[in-house]
């Protein structure tokens, strides 16, 4: 069977006729789905990147010393996680990094991952090109074992936090039974009604970081999407598997990406500036949203609004707004059936289309 055979067809593919439909809208669409990034990349990471574009060798697998310092440093200050800088191992974008994880853990035929029932997709994708079975269960205390568990708080697409109380459980469960935790933080700092703590903050772990992973991205925080630069750290001797690994498939970050990546983490006011950016604009949406007629359930940290209407499901609800008043938003089955009444709608728009998209649900209220 090839690698192909085993993936479903690529679900975000479907809203091409919606996407269409959305454009019509006099003054364009206003695009709420995917969650690219739109803000500029800050001026300081653009002149990291240009000084060292000069890089006619090899970069370094592991990252350069002032990479992982910076990584490690930035852990420190924002999470209140302690890790030794050669723990850090930067990775080509976190998606391919989720995507291939399992299969870098050496997890197979005859292994399971589990995942939420409600989650990013790639978790499923990755679990399938290892030849993994892949299980979406919230309970994994229903399992009696599997090779690796994801966790995500705050939750993509529901922006749910994860207690502390609910990590300490999930550690000790997946200690008890030698499973690797991957803990997917890509949100972490975007805290807005709840805070949200690391699996590997030492309330959580007690200190040890035996068996887990924290999974990092700089696309949200620093607006690198197209930089594809994150990283991955804990456990020392599953980073030294993963860094061999990287290593002997020539997964390498590329040097003048890591240059920009040093600079981001080292830098904070660009990223407050971000987060106050996206703060406002979900303000702005989730008037519109609740003026419209959506329920919008958990929010309360990441960088999307899950929300439902009483009279639509996903599919239809993402029908309407892009008919009626030209938005165009995920629907919330591709996170899983649990997802079927829900949509989530992205914070990454511009100001001005924010406002649009709030004034044209303003007017659908009206309209009803």
């Amino acid at each position: 069977m090839t690698l192909a055979a085993r993936l479903p067809e690529y679900p975000w593919d479907e809203l091409g006729p919606l996407r269409d439909k959305a454009s019509l809208f006099p003054n364009g669409s206003v695009d709420l789905s995917i969650g690219t990034p739109v803000d500029p990349v800050p001026a300081v990471i653009q002149d990291a990147l240009a000084a060292a574009a000069d890089a006619p060798g090899y970069p370094q697998t592991a990252g350069t010393p002032e990479l992982r310092a910076a990584a490690a440093g930035w852990l420190e200050r924002a999470l209140g996680v302690s890790v030794a800088p050669e723990t850090i191992l930067p990775v080509i974008g976190t998606k391919e990094l989720v995507a291939w994880l399992p299969l870098m853990l050496g997890l197979g035929p005859g292994d399971t991952v589990l995942y939420p029932s409600l989650a990013y997709p790639t978790y499923d994708i990755g679990a399938r090109l290892a030849g993994a079975t892949s299980v979406a269960a919230d309970s994994f205390e229903d399992a009696e074992s599997a090779g690796l568990l994801w966790v995500n708080s705050p939750s993509n697409p529901t922006g749910a936090v994860r207690p502390v109380s609910w990590l300490r459980s999930a550690v000790a469960w997946a200690r008890s039974r030698g499973c690797v935790i991957a803990s997917d933080e890509c949100y972490i700092t975007l805290g807005w009604s709840a805070s949200p703590v690391s699996v590997l903050h030492p309330s959580v772990c007690d200190g040890s970081l035996d068996g887990l992973l924290g999974v990092y991205s700089l696309s949200k925080r620093s607006n690198l999407a197209g930089y594809r630069a994150g990283f991955i750290t804990g456990d020392p001797s599953l980073i030294r598997e993963l860094l061999l690994v990287c290593k002997q498939a020539g997964m390498i970050v590329p040097g003048p990406v890591q240059a920009a990546m040093t600079v981001a983490l080292n830098d904070d006011a660009h990223a407050f500036a971000q987060r106050a950016l996206y703060e406002a604009r979900r303000s702005v949406l989730l008037d519109g949203l609740t003026a419209a007629g959506f329920r919008v359930d958990h929010s309360e940290a990441g960088l999307y609004l899950w929300a439902t209407h009483p009279d639509h499901d996903s599919g239809s609800a993402c029908a309407w707004l892009a008919t009626s008043c030209g938005i165009l938003v995920g629907p919330g089955h591709f996170y899983g059936p649990a997802g079927a009444r829900h949509i989530r709608v992205s914070l990454t728009a511009s100001d001005e289309r924010v406002a649009e998209a709030a004034k044209r649900l303003h007017a659908l209220a009206t309209a009803r």
